[in-house]
């Protein structure tokens, strides 16, 4: 049986479930087939979660597929239930149709859509100026009040609150299906697990609208082993956007990930071939390290170009291996004056994130797992001074082996 996208997506690890698998695989058989996924514009700028989807995108267009990248520029004015505990905030018009703007930019970066290999729609054109009685007359009549109910993105709410202003998304994101299947053919909507019900609404509505047999596929949220998000750093989300957070500090998120989520990683985030990323994945104890650098090095070269992955990788490398100072590490500026003075090293270390509070910065210093230069500090009473710049106007502030802080004085 000749191997298609549909296989490659499932070797690799994206495919979570599909509304007919079987079907969907013999359509991802041929070329040219239509396929979208919406990015609700909710910040201005992508995500570490985004990219898992960009990713699945990437090998649907390599393999001959029509990519559709529709920004919510509507939908981010109701904004998703899905995996909500509360009401998202309200946002103005104006700020998301700048956030979809930011959106449209970034996702070109990985995808073309030139004339006949893609598309980036905004359901804001078809959304915002709808005629309420004639869409509840045109598509709401289509839905079930029981089976949305039934709905885990909204099952979960209703006891703690759900509105009604939020029930009306599943019938926008079904509609903007059949938008997409009446402008461009679109026949597959992708999205993550926690799409699953909004993506069954649209195709449910295709069908009874069109009579047309349309398809829906589910991709893998990453995750940590204990089932939260991954792409959460101490400063909030992992952006795509490096005036957000920066090559270095993107590099070094995924350089400590998880080991047992190595392999899970290479699998979705970088191209390299699956016997590769099996044998990296196999890697144990110290090697592992060196599966771990790979998997950084090469999402961000992705993500941010191959000459800011050598950057990163060479900072990294110079930060963690030597006393060295590197442009690409994260860096903290503090003036004579104050250094004169003196910094507390327990604050300090709370101030740059390296430790979540006093007492466990303290904690820290006490065990030995904080360093200056190098040089291992164990005086809870430290502060960081003039006497401390021995050989230049840089220092490296460590804490255990993952967290490197450059501190200048300016």
């Amino acid at each position: 049986m000749k191997k298609n996208v549909y296989d490659i997506l499932a070797e690799r690890g994206f495919i979570e479930q599909s509304t007919n698998e079987e079907a969907v695989r013999e359509l991802l058989g041929g070329t040219g087939v239509p396929f979208y996924i919406g990015f609700d514009a909710t910040a201005d700028s992508l995500t570490a979660g985004h990219f898992v989807t960009i990713m699945a995108m990437m090998h649907m267009q390599r393999a001959g597929h029509v990519p559709i990248a529709l920004l919510g520029g509507g939908t981010t004015m109701i904004g998703d239930p899905s995996a909500r505990t509360d009401m998202r905030k309200m946002m103005t018009r104006e700020t998301i149709a700048a956030n979809a703007e930011r959106f449209r930019r970034q996702i070109s970066r990985y995808l073309d859509f030139s004339k006949g290999k893609g598309h980036i729609a905004n359901n804001a054109d078809w959304l915002l100026n709808l005629n309420y009685v004639e869409f509840m007359r045109e598509i709401a009549v289509h839905f079930n009040v029981k089976h949305m109910l039934q709905a885990e993105c909204y099952k979960q709410r209703v006891d703690k609150g759900l509105t009604f202003f939020e029930f009306n998304y599943m019938l926008m994101q079904s509609y903007d299906f059949y938008k997409l299947y009446k402008e461009y053919g679109c026949l597959l909507e992708m999205g993550g697990n926690d799409q699953w019900s909004n993506i069954i609404g649209g195709v449910d509505l295709v069908r009874l609208k069109e009579r047309k047999q349309v398809y829906g596929l589910t991709l893998k949220l990453l995750t940590t082993s204990e089932g939260i998000k991954m792409g959460k750093t101490m400063k909030g989300a992992l952006w795509l956007d490096p005036e957000k957070t920066s090559p270095f500090e993107f590099f070094q998120y995924w350089r400590n990930v998880e080991d047992v989520k190595v392999e899970e990683c290479l699998g979705l985030l970088t191209f390299l071939p699956m016997d590769e990323v099996r044998r990296l994945g196999a890697l144990e104890g110290a090697e592992v390290n060196r599966a771990k650098e790979v998997l950084a090095y090469e999402i961000t070269k992705i993500v941010h170009g191959e000459e800011e992955a050598k950057r990163a990788l060479d900072g990294a490398r110079a930060m963690f291996s030597q006393k060295a100072a590197s442009d690409n590490a994260p860096v903290a500026e503090y003036t004579q004056a104050e250094l004169d003075e003196g910094i507390e090293l327990i604050g300090l270390l709370v101030d740059l994130k390296m430790e979540n509070s006093r007492s466990d910065a303290r904690r820290s210093i006490k065990q030995g797992g904080v360093s200056i230069n190098g040089d291992k500090i164990t005086d809870v009473a430290k502060k960081l001074s003039v006497a401390d710049f021995t050989d230049g106007d840089t220092v490296i502030l460590r804490k255990g082996k993952k967290k490197v802080h450059q501190i200048k004085m300016v």
